[in-house]
């Protein structure tokens, strides 16, 4: 049996504090164990190559909206090898750089296989046993594949295996409405593919708010097929190699035929854990297979610790960082550090951009009560920047506790939204969480971030809100 001081599974965010671990104690004896490719799900096939892929995407979006401005262009080609070929290579790159640093540094022993627990404490790596009173668990996620009749026989792409594509397909089915459908939907649209999306919600990104879900699927409809309450429920091969989808309506029961070249699978993500046998460990998880952890991120075993799509609670990698330094404040320094989850960002790289942070206007009304919120609301082309851009129907709500003055939510959806959300970000880990440090301040103008500073601006009660978004067509 080896016997380690530290025993980490994951190598994305759970070696963030490697350095400051081995500083503190340079006779520490660390095992880092991870199957896949060094660096994390968001670097290896995550978050980082879809970006490479879709700031071309973006570049695509923009120059078809030149004539509007007087500017004639024209797109003579797309080399999607190319496009491609450019993440492998900057993701390859970095894969290769911390293997390296992986290989080379002394305090550590690097396992590339699969672990699996065999008693509290202990891990079966390989052929050898492993053992540690301390351990972290950051062992990421992996794509669902939902039971859809012939899918297996088919053939399916996943957001792991798309990255390995070398030919744009003519046509693509994309199963979920969710963020990677948004995103993925949004790259091979502008790459040239005929684009359809099938998601079983009502609602096409329905972790959004209501109207920006609305608007986000009309705008994403000028240039893919978006079908919502529906579910796939067979898929056939065809003889050239094309595969047919059936889908049903979920309430009528009509059922649709699509034809294309491949099918993207996008309809969520399954913890690992099926792999690591935390139940050998005395490790509880939930039904679905998530770690439990507790406030401060401890497992149900003492001094084992889970923490970014382990514990399923936020699959976002900033929220994974952020869980790592928690960690190491409490497994590594001995704190009692809670965590804290009221203001957590995310964005949709789409066409439009969504980005938000905190709650959404439901949950703040089932929390604080109908009476307490105001919501505030602007247009990107109220603005004078934005009016230049010939920005249309994109806009910024907040929402407010109108008792206490202090930002709940924000949600945003248009152009740079996952940049703009940061004005608001910040305000909300102040004391007060007042809007009035982004109020009182002075915004460049003409800029798009008067367009944030503004909408704290026109505060409306929610009744009148919704009777607002009902005349202008983003609610029934």
């Amino acid at each position: 049996m080896e016997n380690y001081d530290l025993i980490i599974i994951g190598t994305g965010s759970a070696m963030n504090y490697i350095n400051p671990i081995i500083d503190s104690n340079p006779k520490i004896r660390i095992a880092v164990i991870d199957k896949d490719e060094p660096g994390g799900i968001c670097l290896t096939r995550g978050c980082i190559p879809s970006k490479i892929l879709l700031y071309p995407a973006e570049l695509i979006r923009e120059l078809e909206t030149a004539s509007t401005f007087g500017i004639k262009l024209e797109i003579k080609n797309i080399d999607f090898l190319a496009i491609m070929e450019r993440m492998r290579r900057k993701i390859g790159e970095d894969i290769e750089a911390i293997k390296e640093s992986l290989a080379d540094n002394p305090y550590l022993d690097y396992y590339h296989e699969s672990a699996e627990f065999i008693a509290p404490y202990t891990l079966k790596v390989d052929e050898k046993t492993l053992h540690s009173e301390i351990i972290f668990l950051c062992t990421g996620s992996k794509p669902a594949i939902p039971p859809v009749k012939g899918l297996e026989e088919a053939g399916y792409l996943t957001s792991d295996t798309v990255l390995k594509l070398t030919k744009c397909p003519k046509k693509l089915a994309i199963l979920g409405g969710g963020y990677i459908a948004a995103e993925y939907g949004h790259f091979f649209s502008a790459m040239g593919a005929e684009v359809t999306v099938i998601g079983r919600n009502s609602r096409f990104l329905p972790q959004e708010e209501p109207e920006i879900s609305r608007l986000a699927s009309m705008k994403m409809s000028e240039y893919m097929q978006i079908l919502t309450n529906h579910e796939a429920i067979e898929i056939q091969k065809e003889g050239n190699g094309q595969k047919t989808v059936t889908a049903k309506e979920r309430n009528s029961e009509q059922e649709v035929k699509i034809t294309v070249d491949e099918i993207l699978v996008a309809t969520g993500r399954v913890p690992n854990t099926d792999i690591l046998h935390p139940e050998r460990a005395g490790i509880k998880t939930n039904i679905h297979g998530w770690i439990l952890v507790n406030e401060y991120l401890e497992t149900s075993q003492p001094n084992i610790w889970a923490f970014g799509d382990a514990n399923g609670k936020y699959l976002l990698k900033h929220v994974a960082n952020y869980e790592s330094g928690i960690v190491y404040l409490n497994a590594i320094l001995k704190e009692k550090v809670k965590v804290d989850y009221h203001a957590i960002p995310h964005a949709v790289f789409s066409h439009p951009e969504i980005a938000g942070v905190g709650m959404k206007e439901r949950r703040a009304i089932e929390k604080y009560g109908e009476e307490r919120i105001l919501i505030g609301l602007k247009f990107f082309e109220d603005t004078a920047k934005g009016s230049a851009m010939e920005i249309r129907d994109y806009f910024v709500k907040v929402i407010l506790d109108a008792e206490e003055g202090k930002i709940l939510g924000a949600h945003i959806i248009g152009p740079q939204a996952s940049v703009l959300i940061h004005q608001i970000i910040p305000l909300m880990y102040t004391e007060s969480g007042s809007p009035e440090p982004i109020m009182r301040g002075m915004d460049i103008h003409p800029s798009l971030s008067e367009v944030v500073t503004r909408a704290f601006y026109s505060r409306l009660p929610p009744e009148h809100y919704h009777h607002f978004l009902k005349h202008i067509g983003l609610e029934d």
